[in-house]
């Protein structure tokens, strides 16, 4: 059964960074790819990056080009989302899904999500 566990998330002052989390379990995850989606209160779930298991390919949405980075442990099984110069409209509730067949920045293409973790950035 796969598990999807993220953490990293918290509180930080606008221009802060964090770094997020994804521990994966479960399968091998050799012909598929991680996205990071973040939802905040009253919106659909959103888009933030993705990266390719095996190819190290990685796709961003506008909103996190140049300022967010999605990396991969292959011998941990984790994913990673570092998050530079945070604002308040990065706050939300961000998590990590596991794509094994579709488009890579369509939440309903996921077959796995985690739990999610908090991001709370204050002005």
């Amino acid at each position: 059964q796969v598990q999807l566990v993220e953490s990293g998330g918290g509180v930080v002052r606008a221009g802060g960074s964090l770094r997020l989390s994804c521990a994966a379990s479960g399968a091998t995850f050799s012909q598929h790819a991680f996205g990071w989606f973040r939802q905040a209160a009253g919106t659909e779930r959103e888009f933030v990056s993705a990266i390719g298991w095996s190819t190290g390919t990685t796709e961003y949405a506008n909103h996190a080009q140049g300022r967010f980075t999605i990396s991969k442990d292959d011998l941990k099984n984790m994913v990673y989302l570092q998050m530079n110069s945070l604002k308040p409209a990065d706050a939300g509730v961000y998590y990590c899904a596991l794509l094994i067949l579709g488009t890579w920045a369509d939440a309903n293409d996921y077959a796995y999500w985690g739990q999610g973790t908090q991001v709370t950035v204050s002005s």
